[in-house]
């Protein structure tokens, strides 16, 4: 497995050198998959404004390996990215990337298994509905879902050492932390607000 953003290097002929590397190896042990995860970061649109030239020889050099001028014989490469937009297209054709699985976000009932592994063992009042929560977070990735328990719960530890600043104090009514209903709501206001910003960002 290996990050996209992890091969790219300020020197030139390095990030190059890494794509090779990695198909040496994968040569040497097939039969293996190779996975290239955020593979937008090292393979984006040749010629795209902010695309420089070296990473359209990195480009090259992926198209290259793919291509088998030394065979891939037993060795499956398979890619992820959340913007199939910027990949170059020239390594969608067929004898490279011939398959596109689209992934799409979780609907309710798998968003409400998520919370529900997140909130397992975690000391919840008998008021928190994760039902409620997960009809209020449509649109939301799996991390995201992962990040409302997540942020429910350090919202707690916030106002449980604001309230009991002394170590000892916090020892004593530790069995007073719980996620509450509001909590998960504040979290998910505190989510959202983050995943509209950040798509704002994107736009301008």
């Amino acid at each position: 497995s290996v990050k996209g953003p992890e091969l790219l290097s300020k020197w030139i002929g390095e990030s190059e050198r890494g794509i090779r590397e990695i198909f040496r190896r994968a040569r040497q042990a097939a039969p293996c998959v190779v996975f290239f995860d955020e593979i937008d970061s090292i393979a984006p649109i040749r010629g795209m404004e902010g695309v420089n030239a070296g990473t359209e020889r990195m480009v090259s050099q992926l198209l290259t390996e793919m291509d088998g001028i030394q065979e891939l014989n037993g060795v499956v490469i398979i890619a992820a990215t959340n913007r199939l937009d910027m990949i170059d297209s020239a390594l969608l054709r067929p004898g490279r990337f011939d398959k596109i699985v689209f992934v799409p976000k979780p609907d309710i009932s798998t968003r409400l298994k998520i919370l529900e592994i997140y909130a397992k063992e975690k000391p919840l009042t008998g008021e928190v509905n994760l039902q409620r929560i997960a009809e209020l977070t449509d649109g939301f990735s799996g991390a995201d879902m992962s990040a409302v328990a997540n942020t429910a719960i350090s919202l707690v530890l916030h106002e449980y050492l604001q309230k009991y600043s002394n170590p000892e104090d916090a020892a004593k009514h530790a069995s007073e932390a719980h996620v509450t209903m509001k909590h998960f709501e504040d979290a998910v206001k505190k989510i959202k607000t983050q995943r509209d910003s950040k798509s704002g960002e994107k736009v301008t």
